[in-house]
């Protein structure tokens, strides 16, 4: 086994908050080696394009680039392509599946998430895709032909997403899923209600309050069995939620909360010298109180920042409020909040949209906008603040 040359920071993992921590780790004077580990084989990318601008065909793997090769030179990062498989804290060294071995100072993990994939008949099918990275939609599109059905399983907002843009494309698109509404338990009936109009105006089918039970293959076709009934395509793509790709650090002894890696507001875990980011994080938000598990591009990129800073020795926090957008046919949606629940909701609907705002005990918890985005701005700053439910 080989070692090299010590890392000052070590990032494993290739997604937004990878490359974050690296450049804050840079603009805060951090020096030495930095490196990042990925089994991508790739630098980080606008992965929210992969569902949507990039499965439609509006932009190449070359226009979601996060980076420009010169940049790489420029702060000095080296990009290490390969598997992690161990990490040993007391060592304060990584393991590649290769044989590698990679000493750090400082090592952050930022490993993402992954598609989970429900537990039924018939899912291990090579015509059962997720649709999570640049590879995945490669291998969808070499599966894809003109006009051919497909059968969406799950109705976040992943999975409304690629219904969309697949509609766009031609493609007559089932969605099968147990929520009685896309995405009701997160934001509520009416919000809910608005984006299964939504997918309905596309041509999209729903096949909605059911649990899917297996899968099946007849010919060149798959069946999608539902307590509701069958949806036939020749292709399914299963978008039931992701998983915190969290191994490294339990292999390490740590112990995990709700399958993610705990972490205060700058980003440390109870490992010494190992932070972690982005969606394998359950990270103390200071203006929250509390620790959140956030799977939204933003956050992942203002969590690496603050990795980055602590690693360089500063003392950055996670203060700002989650939230994201989505896109789903032309309609787009805001959202700002804690995102772990609320107590109720005020629906302000008008020609121009609707908000949706979310009270927590005597407090505003959230805002989601469509079509408002004064409301959205204003929202996101009265859920910083606290401020009373009136």
């Amino acid at each position: 086994m080989s070692r090299d040359a010590r890392h000052e920071l070590l990032v494993v993992g290739g997604g937004p908050a990878a490359l974050a921590a690296l450049r804050a780790f840079r603009a805060a004077g951090g020096e030495g080696r930095a490196s990042l580990i990925t089994d991508e084989h790739r630098m980080p990318y606008m992965r929210p394009a992969v569902s949507k601008a990039l499965l439609r065909g509006e932009l190449s793997e070359q226009d979601v680039a996060l980076h420009e090769d010169r940049e790489l030179g420029e702060m000095g990062i080296e990009l290490i392509s390969g598997r992690a498989v161990g990490l040993d804290p007391a060592a304060h060294t990584v393991m590649l599946s290769g044989g590698r071995e990679c000493s750090y100072r400082r090592c952050l993990l930022a490993t993402g998430a992954e598609p989970v994939r429900l537990p039924v008949d018939g899912v291990e099918d090579p015509a059962v895709r997720t649709l999570r990275s640049i590879d995945d939609l490669r291998e969808l599109r070499a599966r894809l032909s003109a006009g051919m059905p497909v059968v969406i399983i799950g109705s976040g907002f992943i999975g409304c997403e690629i219904a969309a843009s697949l509609r766009s494309l031609g493609h007559p698109v089932t969605v099968c899923s147990q929520e009685s509404a896309p995405n009701v338990a997160r934001i509520g009936d009416q919000a809910a209600a608005a984006i299964a109009g939504w997918l309905q105006e596309t041509g999209t089918e729903l096949r909605l309050g059911a649990e899917v039970r297996s899968v099946s293959r007849s010919g060149g076709q798959l069946a999608v069995h539902t307590d509701a009934g069958t949806a036939v395509g020749g292709l399914v793509v299963m978008a039931a939620g992701v998983s915190p790709r969290a191994e490294l650090a339990a292999l390490a002894g740590l112990a995990l909360e709700q399958r993610a890696i705990p972490t205060d507001e700058r980003m440390r875990t109870g490992l010494p010298d190992v932070l972690a980011a982005g969606d394998v994080a359950r990270a103390q938000n200071a203006t929250a109180g509390r620790r959140l598990r956030i799977e939204h591009w933003g956050d992942a990129l203002a969590q690496g920042q603050v990795a980055g800073q602590t690693a360089a020795g500063e003392g950055a926090r996670w203060t700002s409020v989650p939230g994201f957008w989505t896109q789903i046919g032309d309609h787009t949606l805001k959202y700002a909040g804690w995102g772990d629940g609320f107590d109720e909701i005020r629906l302000d609907a008008d020609a121009a949209g609707f908000t949706a705002w979310y009270r927590g005990g005597d407090r505003i918890t959230g805002v989601l906008t469509h079509g408002h985005d004064d409301d959205y701005e204003q929202g996101r700053e009265l859920v910083a603040a606290g401020a009373p439910w009136r």
